[in-house]
């Protein structure tokens, strides 16, 4: 499998101490935080959604978004529910897909639910609301609104896709073939149809219907269960593509859309790959340059030649594979993955420093553990969720991708000029969509959603995984978007400790206050 950079927001990371674990246990996409201490309850109970919520839709339809749901006590202090949808709305009598939801009662009397979505694809909203609920919401939010996060379809507790056993997938991450020479293409588009029967064999049906189309009429479903008339939902990465298809889709049920962290749906899967590698160099960059002005920093010298340490790290880690204090070896394509994590946010650059200084010293371990936080590997070898593969699924629907040879290999000299220090890794990255046993049903396209609700489009000046054109041209595309920008580092704003951010998304949520155009916290 080649290196791929997930849009999903990660967890703020704790700094090691010296021993071998480096960090305490975490999901993917969120950080750990106690339960709540207040504020769910009610014990189990069934709902319906009444017909004036669910509005008009189709008489295939109408049984799903007339489904008794049963919501029962879980996880100490929320509730949670599992609801049937079709696998294919073309023709819903033609099989259904689960979904799990967890819900989390407002503190106070509820202005109604927020669905939640931290990115991907395959991002957990499950796991987002049972363990880290309060860094990623507000108190003023919980206050004043449930929250309501999902496995979209595909997706860890919701019927999933399935590929790989978890001594496989070890397998399957670890492995790394330069696919720039002849061989290497060959022997990659190999490992990727075995990926693909794998997936196919194992997923069935369900593969040719985790796009993200299927997953935004899923949400209306999801809306209507909860007793809203209109969506209020906050997406990050991945989650503000979700949500502006719904408003797309939906957009007279549109409420109020934060979008944090945009993607550019009308960028091809090339054109993604090219604006993370830039992103993530300059990230790179904004990283060096506070390690080496800072203390215990392992990167002598000026910021020059603290990446081209890097890159020689780099370079010497794919030549000679190392092997962690597990027995592990670590590959440059787990290096790599490690080696990113870090970036998300700037909170867990002394991590990043931490994990390179012992690897410039010959060990490993610190940045495979970084690289099995990706992932969603627990340090007993069981992956916790499927985050990876559905990550694969999705995009493989979602976006029509080169495969030509010659044209890879172009693409992969403009990753390598954007950049010098990981665009490679990201390169021939069509060849896991080659094989994919469902062709994409989805042509990147400017989505205006015409006639939905006032939307906030939120971008970070120094995103590395969803650079803030995207977040600029995202807000020009949606006909009511205003753009609020945050002037920081790391990937998304709003959960980030920026008291501005904060309250302007609080404001739109609770009040309706729309900012001006164009706001700059």
């Amino acid at each position: 499998m080649t290196t791929a950079t997930a849009r999903r927001r990660f967890p703020r990371l704790a700094a090691a101490a010296a021993s071998v674990v480096l960090l305490a246990a975490s999901t993917a996409c969120t950080g750990d935080s106690e339960p709540r201490a207040e504020g769910t309850g009610g014990g189990n109970s069934a709902t319906t959604a009444p017909a004036d919520v669910i509005g008009d839709v189709p008489e295939d339809l109408q049984e799903f978004y007339s489904q008794t749901v049963t919501w029962s006590e879980c996880e100490v202090n929320f509730r949670c529910a599992t609801i049937t949808v079709p696998m294919n709305y073309a023709d819903p009598d033609a099989g259904t897909v689960e979904l799990s939801a967890i819900l989390a009662d407002a503190d106070g009397e509820a202005k109604g639910t927020i669905l939640i979505n931290p990115g991907g694809p395959g991002g957990s909203g499950y796991d987002v609301v049972s363990q880290s609920l309060e860094n990623i919401t507000s108190d003023r939010l919980r206050e004043n609104f449930n929250i309501l996060g999902f496995d979209p379809r595909g997706v860890g507790r919701s019927t999933p896709v399935k590929c790989l056993s978890d001594k496989e997938m070890d397998d399957a991450r670890a492995e790394y073939i330069d696919p720039s020479t002849p061989e290497g293409l060959t022997a990659s588009r190999l490992s990727a149809k075995e990926f693909a029967d794998a997936c196919a064999e194992e997923t069935g049906e369900l593969l040719g219907f985790v796009d993200t189309a299927s997953a935004a009429r899923d949400m209306d479903i999801l809306r209507a269960i909860a007793g809203d008339e209109k969506l209020n939902y906050l997406g990050f990465s991945y989650g503000t593509y979700l949500g502006a298809t719904y408003a797309e889709l939906f957009p007279d049920k549109t409420g109020r859309l934060v979008l944090d962290g945009a993607l550019d749906p009308a960028s091809s899967n090339e054109e993604v790959t090219l604006g993370q590698a830039a992103a993530f160099e300059k990230a790179i960059r904004a990283y060096v340059e506070d390690c080496v002005t800072g203390s215990n920093c392992p990167l002598e010298g000026s910021v020059d030649e603290g990446i081209a340490t890097i890159r020689e790290l780099l370079a010497s880690v794919e030549a000679s594979p190392m092997t962690a204090a597990d027995g592990r070896v670590v590959t440059i394509s787990t290096f790599v993955s490690g080696f990113i994590l870090p970036l998300y946010d700037d909170g867990n650059w002394p991590v990043l420093s931490q994990a390179l200084d012992t690897a410039l010293q010959g060990d490993p371990t610190y940045m495979l553990r970084l690289a099995d936080i990706s992932a969603d590997r627990a340090q007993d070898g069981t992956y916790r969720s499927n985050t990876t593969v559905a990550f694969n699924a999705v995009n493989c629907l979602d976006y029509p991708m080169t495969t030509d040879d010659a044209q890879m290999a172009a693409d992969a000299l403009e990753l390598q000029a954007a950049s010098p220090t990981i665009g490679k890794y990201l390169a021939y990255g069509g060849v896991t969509c080659e094989a994919w046993p469902h062709g994409p049903v989805n042509e990147p396209h400017a989505i205006t959603a015409a006639g939905a609700a006032d939307l906030l489009v939120i971008g970070t000046t120094g995103d590395p995984a969803t650079p803030y054109e995207w977040s600029e041209a995202l807000a020009a595309q949606l006909e009511s978007a205003v753009l609020v920008t945050w002037e920081g580092e790391g990937h998304t704003a709003y959960g980030r400790g920026s008291q501005c951010i904060e309250d302007t998304v609080d404001d739109y949520f609770v009040d309706g206050t729309v900012p001006k155009e164009n706001k700059v916290c």
